[in-house]
């Protein structure tokens, strides 16, 4: 006989851990307890050693769905307190750490979604079902400790059955503290534009009325798991139309639900890794390739407003029992988008939806349980053979990523985030948390939110910062809320270079270590204040966590107007044709379309801002850079209604003539006295122009542009490489979400660079940036400390 104790580190509290351990124990006649403290999970077991060890391995091989397991360590045990069963013991708060972890909301999992389509289940049609495997968990919560009187769960006391099954260990829904039905749990109804409704009708019947109303075309707000939703039919383009022109969004690609794989696989082509992903528990949406024989098949078409000038259409499955029911009574995908206005937050509460989305939605199907914590549907995409997350929220947060081992020692610390895509960051120790998306800051009511989970996530983990990073762009509302809580609370203050933070995220992400030599970043987005006080967006720097070097960037050019000049795609290609040398181009090409329309525009207002610096600041951003050779293009010319939309049609057009043969346009590299290369566009522009007036296919340019790119960087890259004696090279920033040019760059580094890194888990866009932001203070203290040591 033999005694030991084993303690779990990772997400194990909250998933059905401590029944699994049970139900293991059981099986193999081992004695002891299992309990949650602030630590994880502690096992106390007694058994003889080769069912000991089995049990072991038995652990780590068929964890419970929700659980990660991210340390398990043994030691001996306490031979003379041998038990006579094994028990599942009451939590011991004595060791605490942090308060017990919340795990992000859970998609359904396949035994309640059977309860719930099964006539003789108790569950059947109940759209709150759930169990430890599955439901709402972040979206729900209030406080600590996690248990039901601080969810929005409270207000319903359970019945006497699903008590029973919550007090019993073997059973799945032991200790589900969402967990709830028909006889106890919250209810929906269906109430029509000027709030009328029956509360007469059951569920089974408010379920296929909403899905008539949705057959008929009609608009219809959802209340789903993390907010109000609005959906319509996604094969009536009449339907998909009225909902754009009523929402405002005129051009953003709606995101759909379909039934399962099956139905979703008529509409567009699903590998087994996205089938794979689109079917887990954090059920993304996912960005998938129009089916190829969509217009050839038997199944109605989607509509073609969905996605107008994209490459992707960006599906997801149910996710939760409500969607589920609904879905099982349609014939056709939905779109299913967030609940709002366009550039508004997501509306979460009855009140907020009857208000906001009055003259928008028909119908509203609603209920009670209330949405305590905003949750945006998560959306991933392949690149470059890998899952990307372009935006981590519901069902990712707020899973903690672990670092490497050397952040062990590394104390509380906030970063900010961005103002744009924004996301903060809790690290404490090798545990970085990273918040659910916030949005764009700009904002009253996003504002709002933001400071809402800032507080909630410093109760949730017991979290007080001993340093706050922000960003160093002066403007950022993230850095004042920041700077103002650092005066506050009386605490360190660190700003950080935007793009350093960028490159730092996808190291920390990949588990660099903190005293890790420096890589070669190459950082390509929209804006980034620069150490210099100008904007930066195509850049190349040696760095590592303390330090970075610009060793090249894109040619700065003029923003004419600023702000405006993001807005209207013809203000960048109008600076970059000046700064090529507008008199010749404009005399050489004035046959073209783009230099017949620029002479429509206020030129000589323009040329005297950028000559006498009115208003003009000057960025290196490769997404301007997009911008304007879109606008030559006839892209997005006049103006982009969402960000990044000149970048994304631009790509869309390359891909229909891109192959390995399209060849790249000229450029220049200049050396300057500081050794700071940069790329020069003016040989661009000059062969372009020319394509243009030869009338070669926009396509084919299109093609050659993002050819161009991806020399520039890899030719680059693999200069800088050898000069500078780096063996890793970190692709980042949000102009890399473009598939075509991620995966030409990836291809042509492949079999040139030791080792190429490019985030998965976070946001290559400003949505990850916060994680980078707190792994450059926590190494910033470290070697401080060190100093000391």
């Amino acid at each position: 006989m033999t005694a030991i104790t084993i303690r779990i580190r990772g997400l194990v509290q909250g998933v059905g851990f401590r029944p699994f351990i049970w139900h293991l124990a059981t099986e193999l006649g081992i004695t002891g307890s299992v309990r949650n403290d602030g630590e994880g999970v502690r096992i106390d077991a007694w058994g003889e050693s080769e069912t000991l060890e089995r049990f072991r391995l038995l652990i780590t091989a068929q964890p419970p769905p929700l659980a990660r397991i991210d340390a398990l360590e043994q030691m001996a045990g306490d031979m003379a307190a041998r038990p006579d069963q094994f028990v599942i013991a009451a939590s011991d708060c004595s060791t605490s750490i942090h308060a017990t972890p919340v795990t992000p909301d859970a998609a359904l999992c396949p035994a309640c979604m059977a309860e719930i389509h099964t006539p003789s289940s108790r569950f059947f049609d109940y759209p709150f079902t759930s169990c430890t495997h599955c439901g709402p968990r972040l979206s729900i919560v209030r406080a600590t400790p996690y248990d039901r009187a601080n969810t929005s769960m409270a207000p319903f006391p359970m019945c006497a059955s699903c008590q029973r099954e919550y007090d019993d260990p073997a059973n799945r829904r032991f200790h589900a503290q969402a967990h709830a039905c028909p006889a106890c749990g919250p209810s929906i109804w269906l109430e029509d534009a000027s709030g009328r409704r029956s509360d007469t009708e059951t569920a089974t019947a408010i379920l296929d009325r909403t899905a008539a109303l949705l057959s008929q075309g009609l608009i219809l707000a959802i209340k789903g798991t993390g907010g109000i939703q609005l959906a319509v039919d996604a094969t009536n383009h009449a339907a998909v139309t009225r909902l754009r022109r009523l929402k405002q969004r005129y051009d953003k690609p709606f995101a759909l639900m379909g039934r399962d794989i099956a139905a979703i696989a008529c509409h567009a082509s699903v590998t087994p890794a996205e089938a794979e992903l689109l079917s887990s528990a954090a059920a993304p949406i996912v960005l998938l390739a129009p089916h190829p024989q969509q217009s050839k098949n038997t199944h109605r078409p989607l509509a073609t407003a969905i996605a107008p000038g994209q490459s992707r259409l960006g599906f997801m499955l149910p996710n939760s029992p409500l969607h589920s029911l609904l879905m099982a009574r349609l014939q056709h995908p939905i779109v299913l988008t967030s609940g709002n206005r366009s550039d508004e937050p997501q509306c979460i509460d009855n009140s907020d939806a009857r208000d906001h989305l009055a003259g928008i939605a028909d119908h509203f199907l609603l209920h009670n349980r209330d949405i305590v914590n905003r949750l945006d549907d998560s959306v991933v995409t392949f690149m470059a053979e890998a899952p990307r997350l372009l935006r981590r929220a519901r069902g990712y947060a707020p899973s903690p990523l672990l670092l490497h081992h050397s952040f062990a020692r590394c104390g509380h610390i906030l970063a900010m985030g961005s103002e744009m895509k924004n996301t903060f960051c809790q690290l404490s120790g090798r545990e970085a948390i990273l918040s659910q998306h916030t949005g764009d800051l700009e904002h009253a009511a996003t504002r709002h939110d933001y400071h809402h989970a800032l507080e909630l996530y410093r109760q949730l983990f017991a979290f007080n910062p001993a340093c706050i990073a922000i960003d160093q762009h002066p403007d950022y509302l993230s850095g004042r809320i920041g700077t103002d809580m650092a005066g506050q609370e009386r605490i360190p203050l660190l700003p950080i270079q935007h793009h350093h933070a960028h490159i730092a995220a996808v190291m920390a992400e990949h588990q660099l270590p903190l005293d890790s030599k420096p890589v070669l970043g190459i950082a390509l987005d929209g804006l980034g204040f620069g150490s210099d006080g100008t904007l930066w967006g195509g850049e190349f720097l040696l760095a590592d966590y303390c330090h970075y070097k610009r060793l090249a960037c894109f040619q700065p050019v003029p923003m004419p107007g600023g702000t405006q000049a993001i807005r209207e795609p013809w203000r960048n290609c109008f600076a970059h044709l000046h700064a090529a040398g507008w008199d010749d181009i404009s005399r050489r090409f004035s046959d073209t379309d783009i230099i017949r329309f620029l002479h429509t525009r206020p030129l000589p207002v323009l040329h005297r801002m950028i000559e006498q610096g009115i208003n003009t600041p000057a960025s290196s951003s490769c997404g301007r850079l997009f911008d304007a050779v879109a606008a030559a293009l006839a892209i997005c010319r006049h103006q982009v209604s969402y960000e990044g939309q000149a970048a994304i049609e631009l790509e869309h057009l390359a891909r229909s003539a891109w192959s390995r043969h399209t060849p790249a346009y000229p450029y220049r590299l200049e050396r300057h006295a500081d050794t700071l290369q940069i790329i020069h566009w003016q040989p661009m522009w000059q062969a372009l122009l020319n394509d243009l007036q030869q009338q070669l296919p926009v396509a084919e340019i299109a093609a050659r542009f993002h050819r161009t790119l991806s020399h520039v960087i890899t030719a680059l890259a693999q200069q800088l490489c050898h000069s500078h004696a780096t063996a890793i090279v970190v692709l980042c920033g949000g102009a890399f979400q473009n598939r075509l040019l991620l995966e030409a760059v990836t291809a042509d580094l492949a079999d040139k660079t030791p080792q190429l890194l490019i985030a998965g888990q976070t946001p290559l866009n400003d949505g990850g940036l916060a994680l980078g932001q707190a792994a450059i203070a926590a190494a910033t203290q470290w070697t401080k400390g060190a100093q000391h040591d």
